[in-house]
């Protein structure tokens, strides 16, 4: 007991001795509506209330093909709280890559990033597996073509979005942002549901 009592004496000293606030600041784990995580291959913003990403911001270049996804599946993170496989589990939901693997294949480290929980949305198989990932494939052709392409998603939530008993929230829609190195811009809204439209079909005005 007298061993814990001078390790906390401790760590109080050094938080006053430093004037550092911080170091003695509890984490509000789990109720971070905006918890910003940038690495080299995309920056979120998080909300962990919903276990769901705000936003995504990344660039799709041109490169060579040097990893494979193979048998990669989504991890947790430390001290953030995501989804997890329990909402994904028996139901319609893909894990919706939100920063595509097929677009940062140039490096095993960039691939493995992708498959964070973070970067990870409940999205539709049909939505998923169909005009969404046309829609990824045809960013990566024109980011051979063009040169590089920014991309920014936003996902859409409502009064209504529906909450799973694991305890996600899931989005209404995605909002994608292309940015061209022109200047020129193109941008398009999927409704989260079953649908057989061409990915094109999908465009709206940016304005």
């Amino acid at each position: 007991m007298k061993f814990y009592k001078i390790i906390l004496l401790i760590l109080l000293f050094s938080c006053n001795e430093n004037n550092n606030t911080d170091c003695c600041a509890e984490i509000d784990y789990g109720n971070r509506e905006d918890l910003i995580i940038e690495n080299n291959v995309f920056k979120i913003s998080y909300n962990e209330v919903k276990e769901q990403p705000n936003w995504i911001e990344y660039t799709v270049k041109d490169f060579v093909k040097v990893a494979d996804r193979g048998n990669m599946d989504f991890y947790l993170m430390n001290n953030i709280k995501t989804s997890d496989n329990n909402d994904y589990y028996n139901n319609s939901w893909d894990k919706g890559h939100m920063a595509p693997a097929g677009s940062f294949t140039d490096s095993w480290s960039n691939l493995a990033k992708t498959f964070s929980f973070v970067n990870c949305a409940l999205q539709l198989d049909n939505l998923n597996r169909g005009e969404w990932r046309e829609l990824e494939e045809e960013v990566r052709r024109l980011a051979k073509l063009e040169g590089p392409i920014k991309v920014r998603i936003e996902l859409k939530f409502s009064a209504n979005s529906e909450v799973l008993s694991t305890g996600a929230t899931v989005p209404d829609g995605f909002y994608k942002f292309l940015n061209f190195d022109d200047g020129s811009k193109t941008c398009y809204y999927f409704e989260n549901q079953t649908t057989d439209k061409n990915w094109s079909e999908y465009e709206i005005s940016c304005n």
